[in-house]
């Protein structure tokens, strides 16, 4: 997930201070991201030593004193970049569900199937609290929370039939196991 870029992408439309742009990522990703506001302030740092943002020069401050940052001409060209290149497989983070699985099958002595039934049980709840959230988004709500949730929901189906796989793999006798 591209912090950077998200807040390049709410910078795009008009300036704002580190607050604003934490609330608006949040409410952009049905709050199911949430930023911490350090996390923020060092982005737009970097961002703006990079030339991609600069201070505000119009009310650069507002009645409480924070800064306000805009996007720079640079910055823009670098969010048309990010939303014309595809997101990679490669530039995807680890799964740490695929990584603690790999090495409970590899590791001696532990319940390989313990694992998965209480990852499972986990991913179920995820999924029940996922389709009560989608119920609660009315007409009004913005396109991209739906989009959010909905994406959350498919992977954690995905996650339940990959889960199911798993369990199909190892019931195999051992000599079919590679």
């Amino acid at each position: 997930m591209s912090v950077r870029h998200g807040l390049l992408a709410l910078l795009s439309r008009g300036p704002r201070y580190g607050y604003q742009l934490r609330a608006e990522f949040e409410a952009s990703t049905a709050t199911t991201w949430p930023l911490n506001i350090g996390q923020v302030y060092t982005t737009l740092s970097r961002l703006e030593r990079d030339g991609l943002v600069s201070r505000d020069d119009q009310g650069g401050q507002d009645e409480q004193g924070r800064v306000r940052y805009a996007i720079t001409a640079e910055g823009r060209d670098e969010l048309d970049r990010w939303f014309a290149k595809p997101v990679s497989r490669a530039d995807r983070p680890r799964n740490e569900l695929v990584i603690k699985l790999a090495m409970a099958v590899t590791t001696p002595g532990v319940d390989v199937a313990a694992v998965i039934r209480a990852q499972r049980s986990a991913t179920m709840r995820s999924l029940q609290e996922l389709t009560r959230a989608l119920r609660t988004l009315d007409a009004s709500t913005e396109a991209a929370q739906r989009l959010v949730v909905d994406s959350m929901i498919f992977h954690a189906e995905a996650e339940q039939r990959w889960l199911d796989h798993c369990e199909a793999v190892l019931a195999r006798p051992s000599e079919e196991n590679p």
